[in-house]
């Protein structure tokens, strides 16, 4: 039913929001444009997933936002300085404006 399925996103949401933690900081001791990319990607997955349990469940959309705006915000903050700290290293290309 219904709670079935919310407990599984729940439970899918709680594993990709974790595992994007992870990676994120991986990637800021270990920058690679994929592992970069791979932190994107699970920034857009926790979000989606996030989206989808408000969906389902409504009722505590204050809390749940509050969490998100934390969530991602802390792992921007994070895929943005390994962004900064790859390129003053130099282990990543510089964008060349043509």
């Amino acid at each position: 039913g219904i709670w079935y399925n919310l407990v599984m996103v729940l439970l899918l949401h709680i594993i990709i929001a974790i595992s994007s933690i992870g990676i994120a900081t991986v990637t800021y001791f270990r920058p690679t444009i994929k592992r970069l990319g791979v932190s994107y990607g699970f920034i857009v997955a926790t979000v989606a997933s996030g989206t989808a349990l408000l969906i389902m469940n409504p009722s505590n959309i204050v809390h749940t936002c509050l969490s998100g705006l934390f969530y991602v915000t802390v792992v921007s903050i994070v895929t943005i300085a390994t962004h900064v700290r790859a390129r003053r290293m130099g282990t990543l290309p510089v964008a060349r404006d043509e």
